[in-house]
């Protein structure tokens, strides 16, 4: 899932290719995807490209006023191309949810799988866009203080707070394993329990880590992002695998639809957490 750094990765680059540029055509192709009506998409056409920003997790196109904002989900992307074809795409004959075109060059909004959950929206405030419009400060934004000040009296564990996009936005479940290993602090911890001392270290961790990431995301290829996240991480997607810091078996705890990694010896006093998915295999 694209997450922050990626998010203002693919800002920057389209306003380093985007902006300055009009909007000649857009060809939706999954129709289920556009979430709005009013305005129509048709409206894009000829309109120049003004900025491109990121507001959480969300990626807003702005045509002269009119946004195009979307959601990239789980399995959604950006596919930018200098020449693009001129036939439309077909509707459920390929990735592809909305091609844009910019006289020449222009860009897919793609989907891989088969859980439709990417998300566009035309509208002409992005603050229309019920998502946006719920979205906690900024994680890039939030200073210590603030974090703590978020944390008091929650009950939630930490690693359910720092994804929850209406408390925190931008941090994904990959950058929060990354940023709770960095910090040496269990997942399981609950949030408003956390001393002044920890939730520093969660601060300064999530700063580094994201900071980071914009900074090795920012400038490379569109295509190259994915694998460009990858290569930074040291314990999610790591499963099995030594942790690059203490040499322990990076461990992994299951859900329906999602997993999380961490390391025992790094954040938990060496417990192993209870996976829910092998306790009823165990049973």
């Amino acid at each position: 899932m694209p997450e922050l750094p990626e998010v203002e990765a693919l800002a920057q680059h389209l306003r380093a290719h985007a902006v300055g540029r009009s909007v000649t055509r857009v060809d939706p192709a999954s129709m289920s995807a556009l979430k709005t009506v009013r305005p129509p998409h048709s409206d894009l056409r000829g309109r120049a490209v003004t900025d491109a920003r990121r507001h959480g997790k969300y990626l807003d196109l702005d045509c002269d006023g009119l946004h195009l904002v979307c959601h990239l989900a789980r399995a959604g992307w950006l596919r930018w191309s200098d020449e693009l074809s001129p036939a439309p795409p077909k509707p459920g004959k390929s990735p592809i949810a909305l091609r844009v075109h910019l006289g020449g060059p222009g860009f897919d909004l793609t989907e891989a799988g088969t859980q439709k959950r990417l998300a566009i929206w035309v509208v002409t405030d992005p603050a229309e866009v019920p998502g946006l419009a719920r979205l906690g400060p900024d994680a890039l934004e939030i200073d210590a203080g603030g974090l703590g000040e978020l944390f008091r009296g929650r009950t939630e564990r930490i690693k359910t707070l720092l994804t929850d996009q209406s408390a925190l936005a931008g941090i994904g479940n990959a950058y929060s394993d990354e940023i709770l290993h960095a910090a040496r602090l269990s997942p399981f911890a609950v949030a408003g329990r956390l001393d002044d001392a920890a939730v520093d270290r969660l601060h300064s961790c999530a700063q580094q880590i994201l900071g980071d990431a914009v900074q090795r995301s920012v400038g490379q290829d569109a295509a190259r992002l994915k694998a460009e996240k990858r290569s930074g991480m040291r314990v999610h997607g790591r499963t099995g695998l030594p942790c690059p810091v203490c040499g322990d078996t990076v461990r992994e705890v299951s859900y329906t639809d999602r997993s999380l990694q961490y390391c025992p010896t790094c954040q938990t006093g060496g417990k192993q957490l209870a996976d829910r998915r092998m306790s009823r295999l165990l049973k």
